[in-house]
């Protein structure tokens, strides 16, 4: 979800550098003959100028008229952890498995939560072990025919599944991934839809 440019032209209180500027919330990071690093306050009074995107502190990075408003963009209004996860209002959402007070509250702001497990956009479903990998089968029907499964595991340390295990058991029913999202400090989610036929 984050941005990156190369050969980008940067003018600093101390002088020009050119090099590569990589946006990954919550860094702007600017790596040149020095690594230079803004987050927090030094982002909030970010701006645009022309071509320039341009930090609180006068800092400015070239990167075109059209990629500094891009560039802008992202950092001042960074996608939320339901738009990462593809989820509107209106939409067939059910989660199961997955015990995130903070999630149900964002989730319930936007789209109520079904029960009722058929024809769903998008299912968020809680597995770190064997015996929950081994029930995404019984999950693909309750699917609508573009729907997306999202499985959420936990990562780093704690984690009981590995990336790799999750993707082997979605696929043994049909399922590809096609997007990976930070969910939490702790858990990372792998998206999942069937397989085209005839492709």
């Amino acid at each position: 979800m984050g941005k990156e440019a190369h050969d980008v032209v940067a003018r600093f209180a101390d002088g020009d550098d050119a090099g590569r500027l990589r946006w990954e919330a919550p860094k702007l990071v600017f790596r040149g003959r020095a690594r230079r690093v803004f987050e927090g306050a030094a982002l909030a009074g970010l701006a645009t100028d022309g071509e320039d995107l341009v930090l609180a502190d006068g800092s400015r990075f070239k990167l075109g008229v059209v990629q500094a408003g891009r560039w802008a963009e992202a950092i001042l209004r960074p996608p939320g952890r339901l738009d990462k996860l593809g989820i509107k209002a209106g939409q067939r959402v059910a989660v199961l498995d997955l015990d995130d007070p903070d999630f149900a509250v964002e989730l319930a702001g936007r789209v109520a939560p079904t029960s009722t497990l058929t024809e769903l956009d998008i299912l968020v479903y809680g597995a770190d072990g064997a015996e929950a990998l081994a029930r995404i089968g019984d999950l693909v029907p309750r699917l609508a025919e573009r729907g997306a499964l999202w499985v959420v595991s936990l990562k780093g340390r704690a984690a009981q599944v590995k990336d790799v295990e999750v993707m082997a058991a979605a696929r043994l029913h049909g399922l590809v991934d096609n997007k990976v999202c930070g969910f939490s400090d702790t858990r990372t989610a792998l998206r999942f839809v069937r397989r085209k036929t005839g492709t």
